[in-house]
């Protein structure tokens, strides 16, 4: 999608795994895409903040 120009809403997006806000396509996250699962750093730090080893 280089150089967007248009409405939002008809970009892909799907839901964060820590927070469960949808998050939009981002230029950013253009060559990676499939395996984005996270909105934020802090919610990527947050769901692994929880789990440790399984005893």
């Amino acid at each position: 999608m280089p150089g967007f120009k248009g409405n939002k809403d008809s970009l892909p997006s799907k839901p964060c795994l820590a927070c469960g806000r949808p998050m939009s396509w981002r230029k950013a996250w253009a060559r990676n895409w499939e395996s984005v699962r996270y909105c934020s750093e802090a919610c990527r730090r947050k769901k692994h903040k929880g789990q440790g080893t399984h005893e």
